[in-house]
C-alpha cells in the first residue's frame, strides 16, 4: 500500500502496511517521505516529516523540546520554526506555504503544517518523537530547567524515605493536603487525557485525505473485540492478603479472572493462596521487593534487589511487574527482565510520582510491553479524594469502551474494608461482565497479543489479510478522512 524513504514509527505502531524503499534517501537525511506505492512516486501526493534522528534534525531548527498546540491537540517535542522550513524544503522544489498554525507555550503561532501546489504536506516535527515523549513521560521535562527536574526527583526520594516513619493517618493527611496543588496540573488532564489519541486520529485523517483512500491497519484487539478490560490488584500488606476474597469473590461470581501482584519480602506470601488463584485461572505478578519505593531508586540498588525479585517471579511463574507507588524510570524498566510492566498510568496527578503516558493502549519500551493503568486507582478515589461512590470509574470505563481502549483497573484488597470501594467495584463489574464487545483478558494475555500483533503485518492477497502470529485472531480495520476510526473488514 505505502512506501517510505525511512522507517515511519506511526505506521509501525498501528501495523499499517508499508515498505521502506532501498536507495531512496540517505539514512541521515533530515526529511522523511511517505507515498502511496500503488501509484508512481511522482503521481502520488507525499507526506514529508522532519526526522528527529536525521542530520540537521528537529533539534537543530528548534533548539530544546517544547510544548505546542496543534488545533486542540497538545504535544511535546522539537518543532522546526517557520523561518527554518524553506531551507529544509528547498531540495524538494515547488512553492510551499504554511497552512495550519502550530502555537507555542505563549499561545502565539511559531510554526505550521506546510503544503505545496501539488498537495504535498510537510510536518515540521517527527511523529515518532511525539509518541515517545508521551510514552516515556519525557514531556515532563520539556521546557523545564534541570534544577526543577532535580528538585522533583529529590522530593520523591524524600517522600519515600520519610514514609515508613509516618503513621498511616499522617500519610493520608499529607497526601490529601497536596491534592489541591496536584489537581491544578494543566497537563495531563485527569481523569482522562486524550491529546495523544487525538494526535493519532488527526494524523490518520491527514494521511487518508492526502492519498484519497482509507488507511488499513491491524486492529488493536483480537477476535473482533472492540475494547479490552483487564482487572489487576496490588497486595501491599499481610492484612491485604487476608482480604483478597472481598474482591476476588465479586469477580468469581461474575465469571471474571484477574491478576494479583504480591510483594516479595514485606510479608510472608501465602504460597497456597498463590496456587489457588492460579488454579482459578488468575495470574500472579511481582509488586517489588519490600514496597519501600526504592526498587528503582538507582541502577545500583535495582541491581542488588533484582536477583531476589527474579527469584520470586520464578517461584510464582510471574512474567509481569508493577512497581510500588508506581515508581518508574524509562531507562531501567526493561532491565527488570519481565515480559511486561504495568507501572505507568495514562494520567495521574495524585501519585507520589505524578504524570502519565497519556495512552489507553499498550506500547513497547524496547523489548518490554507496557500496560498502562487507565482507570483511576481506588486509593486515589476513596482515600485521597474522598469520593462518595464509583461514578468516576463508571464514566472512565464508558469513555474507554467508546474509544476502543484498554480499561486496566487497579484495586487493592488492603482497602477493601471501604464499602465505597466494594460497591463501586461491584457496579463496574456488573456493567461490563457480560459485554461481548469487551476482551476480558489477563495482563499476560494482553502482553502476548501485543507481541503477536507487533510481529504481524497486513498484506494484500485476495483482499487484505493478516500475516504472522496474529493472523488467526487479527482483524484489518480502516482509518478514513471523514472519521479516522473503525469499521471492520475481513480477518
Amino acid at each position: 500500500m505505502f512506501a517510505a524513504s525511512h522507517s515511519f514509527d506511526f505506521f509501525d505502531y498501528f501495523r499499517v502496511p508499508y515498505e521502506v524503499s532501498a536507495g531512496v534517501a540517505d539514512p541521515a537525511a533530515p526529511v522523511g517521505e511517505l507515498w502511496l506505492a500503488d501509484r508512481t512516486r511522482q503521481a502520488s501526493p507525499r507526506l514529508y516529516w522532519l526526522r528527529a534522528c536525521g542530520s540537521g534534525s528537529a533539534a537543530g531548527p528548534a533548539g530544546r523540546a517544547g510544548r505546542y498546540e496543534l488545533r486542540d491537540i497538545t504535544f511535546f517535542g522539537h518543532v522546526a520554526r517557520n523561518a527554518a522550513v524553506p531551507g529544509l524544503l528547498a531540495e524538494l522544489g515547488g512553492q510551499w506555504l504554511p497552512v495550519t498554525p502550530i502555537r507555542g507555550s505563549t499561545g502565539q503561532p511559531v510554526a505550521a503544517i506546510w503544503q505545496d501546489s501539488r498537495r504535498n504536506i510537510f510536518l515540521p516535527f517527527d511523529p515518532a518523537e511525539i509518541m515517545h515523549q508521551f510514552w516515556s513521560e519525557s514531556y515532563l521535562q520539556a521546557g523545564r530547567s534541570p534544577v526543577a527536574s532535580a528538585g522533583r526527583t529529590a522530593a520523591l526520594r524524600g517522600y519515600y524515605l520519610a514514609r515508613p516513619a509516618l503513621p498511616r493517618p499522617v500519610q493520608l493527611r499529607l497526601r490529601r493536603a497536596f491534592t489541591g496543588m496536584q489537581g491544578r496540573s494543566a497537563f495531563p488532564r485527569w481523569p482522562a487525557e486524550t491529546s495523544l489519541h487525538d494526535f493519532y486520529d488527526w494524523l490518520f485523517e491527514l494521511i487518508a485525505s492526502l492519498v484519497g483512500t482509507p488507511v488499513p491497519y491491524l486492529d488493536m484487539w483480537p477476535d473482533h473485540r472492540s475494547w479490552a478490560m483487564v482487572l489487576t490488584h496490588d497486595v501491599e500488606t499481610a492484612a491485604g492478603q487476608q482480604q483478597i476474597e472481598q474482591l476476588r469473590g465479586l469477580e468469581r461470581d461474575r465469571g471474571l479472572r484477574s491478576s494479583w501482584n504480591f510483594v516479595g519480602e514485606r510479608y510472608q506470601v501465602d504460597e497456597g493462596l498463590v496456587r489457588a488463584l492460579q488454579e482459578e485461572g488468575c495470574e500472579v505478578g511481582v509488586h517489588g521487593l519490600r514496597h519501600d519505593g526504592r526498587d528503582l531508586g538507582s541502577r545500583r540498588l535495582m541491581s542488588r534487589r533484582l536477583p531476589a525479585m527474579r527469584a520470586h517471579a520464578a517461584q510464582w511463574g510471574a512474567v509481569g511487574f508493577r512497581s510500588p507507588g508506581t515508581q518508574r524510570r524509562w531507562d531501567l524498566m526493561p532491565q527488570l527482565g519481565f515480559e511486561y510492566d504495568s507501572s505507568y498510568s495514562d494520567t495521574d496527578p495524585y501519585e507520589p510520582q505524578p504524570g502519565g503516558c497519556c495512552t489507553y493502549l499498550p506500547y513497547f519500551n524496547r523489548h518490554m510491553v507496557e500496560l498502562p493503568i487507565t482507570m483511576p486507582q481506588d486509593h486515589t478515589l476513596f482515600a485521597i479524594l474522598q469520593q462518595p461512590d464509583g461514578r468516576t470509574w463508571a464514566r472512565k470505563a464508558r469513555m474507554l469502551r467508546e474509544s476502543g481502549g484498554m480499561a486496566l483497573v487497579l484495586t487493592h484488597p488492603d482497602y477493601a474494608g471501604d464499602r465505597r470501594l466494594r460497591d463501586g467495584y461491584r457496579a463496574l463489574l456488573d456493567e461490563h461482565c457480560a459485554d461481548q464487545s469487551a476482551w476480558h483478558a489477563l495482563p499476560r494475555e494482553v502482553s502476548d497479543w501485543w507481541r503477536s500483533r507487533a510481529a504481524s503485518v497486513v498484506r494484500r492477497g485476495s483482499g487484505l489479510d493478516v500475516s504472522g502470529p496474529a493472523a488467526p485472531r487479527g482483524t484489518v480495520r480502516f482509518a478514513t478522512a471523514d472519521r479516522p476510526e473503525l469499521w471492520a473488514e475481513a480477518s
